[in-house]
């Protein structure tokens, strides 16, 4: 991903985690990483492999397209 991309998606995972009134340590608990990483990826601040993606998802219990803003047209 581009740094504009892992920008949005920090910013959209953030928000999601404050939706759910969810800390960063309580949200790396239930995906199974390190409150660190969560740290850096809602600072777009780190790349992620795909399967962070998909535990952060299910953590979250949101769709994809509601961590990257896509419109479905």
């Amino acid at each position: 991903m581009n740094n504009e991309s892992l920008v949005t998606f920090g910013a959209n995972l953030c928000a999601e985690r404050h939706r759910k009134k969810l800390s960063q340590e309580d949200l790396a608990a239930k995906a199974g990483l390190q409150m660190q990483q969560i740290s850096k990826i809602e600072n777009g601040k780190a790349d992620f492999k795909f399967t962070t993606l998909l535990r952060l998802m299910k953590a979250l219990d949101v769709k994809f397209e509601q961590l990257f803003d896509i419109d479905a047209q």
